[in-house]
C-alpha cells in the first residue's frame, strides 16, 4: 500500500486546486494526484476562463499571468436572445480563452512543482473504512477527493446516481478561424429552434476560436443534429476535430456525502445550467474540498457547509434563472434590458459566468421588456 495524507483522483483544474489548496493549508501534506491521462492532455471544454477563476486560483499561490501566458484578455461579450435580440458590451472584468491541452498542463505542473505528487493510474475502485480510503487495494488515504469528471468513477462508487437527462446537457467542440466580427469578443447565441440550445464562438487570440453546440440530453439529440445546428447558429465555420462531452448541470448536483470522500468540479455536476461554464466551480469546489480534507471523518459535511456558503446563494438563483430561461420570450427581454443597462448586463455575466444573483434589478428590468 502507498499511503497520502490526502489523495485526488483526477489532475484537471478541480483536483489541481485542492491540490494545492491542502499544500497552502499544509505545507509538510502528502499529497497525490492520481490521473489516467499523462499530462498535458486535451479536454473537451469551450476553454473561456473567467477572471473570477484565476482570482480563486491567484489566493491558493498560483502565478495566473505564467498560466496564461500567450492568450490575451477578451474584453468583450456578445450575447443573442433565442429570438434574435442581440447585446454586445464589455465586461466588468475581461475573460481569458485558453486551450485547456495548455491550461491543465500548466497549472498542474505549478502544483506539482509545489510538492504535490503525481502518478498515472485509473481508478477501479474505491472502498472507505472507518480510518481511512483505499484505492484499488494500492493506495490509502485518511480523505479522499473525486476531481474525476462528468464521468466519475468515484461519485459511482460512492452509489450516487447520474444526472437525469433533462439534468444533462451534450455538447460539441472543434476549433476554426474565428468568425468575422468575432475577434475579441466571447460570443454566445441561442435560438427558438431544439431551445433550448446555444452555439458559443471564444477566441483564442491567434485567429483560431473554440467553438460549439449544445443541447440537453433530454431532448434525443443525436451527433448529426449536435453539429447540424452549431452550423445553424455559426454559419460558415468550419471546425475541425469536432468532439463531444456530457454536462451534468448544477440543477441536479447530488447532496454531497458525508465522511471522507469529497466530489468537486463535473465529479459532483457543478456546471452552471445557463452558459456550461465549468472552470470557476470548478476551481472553488477544489479549493474548498481541499480546506475540508483536514477535518478527516467530518470532511464531507465541513466541505457541503463550505459550499453552501460559498454558493448556496449563486446556486439558487443560476437554478431560478434556468426554469425562466425556458420561455424564449424571457430570455429576449433579459437581453434587451441588457442592451440598455449596463448594470444589468454585468449582473447577467455574473450569473452565467461566476457567482452572481439573480438580481431584483435584472428581474424588474426583464419584466418591463417582455413583448
Amino acid at each position: 500500500m502507498e499511503h497520502a495524507d490526502v489523495v485526488v483522483v483526477g489532475g484537471g483544474p478541480a483536483g489541481a486546486a485542492c491540490a494545492a489548496a491542502v499544500r497552502r493549508a499544509r505545507p509538510d501534506a502528502d499529497v497525490l494526484v492520481l490521473d489516467r491521462a499523462g499530462f498535458p492532455r486535451d479536454k473537451v471544454c469551450g476553454d473561456g476562463i473567467a477572471p473570477e477563476a484565476l482570482d480563486v486560483l491567484g489566493g491558493l499561490g498560483i502565478d495566473v499571468p505564467a498560466l496564461t501566458d500567450g492568450f490575451p484578455a477578451v474584453p468583450r461579450l456578445r450575447l443573442q436572445g433565442p429570438r434574435g435580440t442581440t447585446v454586445e458590451r464589455t465586461t466588468h472584468r475581461p475573460s481569458v480563452v485558453v486551450p485547456r491541452a495548455v491550461l491543465d498542463g500548466r497549472l498542474l505542473a505549478q502544483v506539482l512543482a509545489g510538492g504535490v505528487r503525481f502518478q498515472r493510474h485509473t481508478v477501479r475502485s474505491i472502498a472507505v473504512h472507518p480510518t481511512h480510503v483505499e484505492v484499488d487495494g494500492r493506495f490509502t488515504a485518511p480523505v479522499l477527493v473525486g476531481a474525476d469528471g462528468a464521468e466519475s468513477v468515484v461519485r459511482r462508487a460512492l452509489g450516487i446516481a447520474p444526472n437525469a437527462p433533462d439534468r444533462l446537457a451534450v455538447a460539441i467542440r472543434g476549433y476554426a478561424p474565428v468568425p468575422a466580427g468575432a475577434e475579441g469578443v466571447q460570443v454566445v447565441t441561442t435560438t427558438e429552434q431544439r431551445w433550448p440550445a446555444y452555439a458559443w464562438s471564444f477566441p483564442l487570440g491567434d485567429g483560431r476560436a473554440n467553438v460549439g453546440y449544445g443541447e440537453l440530453v433530454s431532448a434525443g439529440v443525436t451527433r448529426a443534429e449536435l453539429v447540424a445546428g452549431l452550423h445553424r447558429l455559426l454559419p460558415g465555420v468550419e471546425p475541425g476535430d469536432l468532439r463531444a462531452h456530457r454536462l451534468p448541470l448544477s440543477t441536479g448536483r447530488p447532496r454531497l456525502p458525508d465522511g471522507r470522500v469529497l466530489l468537486a468540479g463535473d465529479a459532483q455536476s457543478l456546471i452552471n445550467p445557463l452558459t456550461g461554464e465549468g472552470i470557476f466551480y470548478a476551481v472553488l469546489s477544489g479549493a474548498l474540498a481541499g480546506a475540508a480534507s483536514a477535518h478527516g471523518a467530518q470532511a464531507g459535511q465541513v466541505h457541503r457547509r463550505l459550499l453552501r456558503r460559498r454558493l448556496g446563494a449563486h446556486l439558487r438563483s443560476s437554478g431560478l434563472a434556468s426554469q425562466l430561461s425556458r420561455w424564449p420570450v424571457l430570455m429576449d427581454a433579459a437581453v434587451r434590458a441588457a442592451t440598455e443597462d449596463q448594470r444589468v448586463f454585468d449582473d447577467v455575466v455574473a450569473l452565467g459566468l461566476a457567482d452572481g444573483r439573480l438580481t431584483a434589478r435584472t428581474l424588474a428590468a426583464t419584466v418591463r421588456r417582455v413583448r
